[in-house]
């Protein structure tokens, strides 16, 4: 689409330099820039696309700093940072997307992006849904709840099922989805507020404060007497010790994420690994990359729970771009509750 060029402001969020410890706000800056409302000349199979909604995750942490071996390379100090979020397309030189799609998927902390590896995302369909819900629910995290309940935590009707970070953007799918499929339901927040969203509004049997219990090993065995049958880790460290201890025979521990431990240069090892032999647990990471072939069933099922009020969905949304940084730290200090969005615009 050839035109007259139009140039308009362009907030960014600049990755100020590879990170040590944990993420604080001053480690990345807020830029306000020009972008053009035009794809350049010669970019071929490329959109522009108007940011509206951005995910705030942990993961986002790993690519902060300067590490090459993981399965996504870091952001460059000086550029762009980058996530997954929801937009609307300005301009294409791609014919699989048209001006006016609404496209989820991983774009730039800014305005207005070019994205020209375009086959990562995906246009929503979807539309009876909150678009927010795209990045949340519909989006990674919930694909991750998804994949990681029903293929490695191989559920069974009447589970003792545990979950921790449980009101975060994973945490209150996956324990509702345990509720759904029969299993007894247990969750671990870090304050009163969400203890009492687990209970009163997520449906869990039971939930605990962490923070609150000088001993996790007891909290557990007071909450789980007769052992744990899953455990669904977010957050590794002493939370992943003290429910090794409380596995029952034949467990699965799914470690989804390891929230404890992504700002620690020097990570503590678990010092309980000998239960996986004593009680035959099987204990396995994943990324949900790995399943994309369950998309599609994935959008379908959650789709229709959502609709017919099996589950629900708790955001945490902070408007405007220059409130992004600290809503990314905020992650790792616990002061969102539910799903952390950034709202660039609402159109």
């Amino acid at each position: 689409m050839a035109g007259v060029e139009e140039m308009v402001r362009n907030k960014q969020v600049v990755l100020k330099h590879f990170v040590v410890g944990e993420p604080k706000e001053t480690d990345m800056e807020f830029r306000v820039g020009k972008a053009s409302l035009r794809i350049p000349e010669g970019v071929e199979g490329a959109i522009l696309v108007k940011n509206l909604y951005l995910s705030c995750d942990p993961y986002m942490r790993g690519r902060m700093r300067e590490y090459y071996e993981s399965y996504i390379p870091p952001f460059q100090p000086g550029s762009v940072i980058e996530g997954f979020g929801v937009a609307k397309v300005v301009d294409t030189t791609n014919p699989k997307f048209s001006v006016g799609d609404y496209i989820v998927g991983l774009t730039g902390w800014e305005e207005y992006s070019v994205i020209i590896r375009t086959e990562q995302l995906r246009k929503i369909e979807t539309h009876d849904v909150p678009l927010s819900y795209h990045v949340g629910l519909l989006g990674m995290p919930g694909f991750t709840a998804y994949v990681g309940f029903y293929e490695i935590c191989s559920p069974k009707k009447g589970d003792y099922f545990f979950v921790s970070a449980a009101s975060g953007a994973v945490g209150q799918l996956v324990g509702q989805l345990a509720k759904l499929h029969g299993c007894y339901v247990v969750g671990s927040a870090g304050s009163a507020k969400k203890v009492d969203l687990l209970k009163n509004k997520l449906g869990f049997d039971e939930a605990f404060n962490y923070k609150e219990e000088p001993d996790l090993t007891d909290a557990l065995k007071r909450y789980f007497p007769k052992g744990i049958d899953i455990y669904f880790d977010n957050v590794g460290g002493a939370m992943l010790d003290a429910a090794l201890m409380n596995m029952r025979v034949h467990g699965r521990v799914a470690i989804c994420g390891m929230v404890s431990q992504h700002s620690i240069s020097d990570p503590k090892g678990i010092s309980n690994l000998y239960t996986l032999v004593m009680k035959r647990v099987r204990m396995q990471g994943f990324i949900q990359s790995d399943y994309l072939h369950l998309h599609p069933e994935f959008l379908k099922t959650i789709v229709s729970f959502y609709k017919q009020g099996k589950i629900v969905y708790i955001e945490d949304m902070n408007e405007g771009l220059e409130n992004g940084p600290a809503a990314f730290v905020g992650l790792f200090s616990g002061k969102n509750v539910g799903k952390q969005i950034v709202c660039v615009t609402r159109e």
